[in-house]
């Protein structure tokens, strides 16, 4: 069967839905820094209220989503999530790319992101689409955030 991908925005009923794939994808990482992500404990029926959320269904099923928020002069990527069950087909690509269609129709030319230092796979994946590190910071006792940008 040929998959169907389509993008569309979070509305308040796609909370559980975000939250549920967003702490099944961050998971794997509880491991490697010794607590949830801060994307697991995030209140997404806030934050789809607050920020844009684009949810990405493959045949009508829930892959990957991007939450982004805009600034006058950058969109940041707050949390770029892919199923587990549905990583290495592109989909990441994809959101990345939509993220910067959004950018462009908003006049801004630069996406930044910040993940954790820790997260070496993340930051690798991000500098191949183009981003490159500018900070390091503390952002929870214990855990440095990489900052990433990328102009457009």
């Amino acid at each position: 069967m040929a998959e169907h991908s389509t993008i569309r925005r979070a509305i308040a009923s796609d909370a559980l839905a975000v939250r549920t794939l967003t702490r099944k994808s961050y998971a794997k990482w509880v491991p490697v820094i010794g607590r949830e992500p801060l994307p697991m404990t995030a209140d997404y029926d806030r934050a789809i209220a607050e920020h844009v959320i684009e949810l990405l269904e493959v045949n009508d099923q829930l892959v990957a989503l991007v939450e982004f928020i805009p600034h006058p002069d950058h969109l940041l990527i707050e949390n770029l999530v892919v199923d587990p069950d549905h990583q290495g087909k592109g989909w990441g690509g994809v959101l990345l790319a939509h993220v910067e269609k959004a950018a462009l129709s908003l006049n801004v030319c630069e996406l930044r992101l910040y993940t954790n230092a820790a997260f070496t796979t993340n930051i690798d994946y991000y500098q191949r689409h183009g981003y490159s590190e500018y900070a390091r910071k503390v952002i929870v006792p214990g855990s440095v955030a990489t900052f990433m940008r990328k102009r457009i």
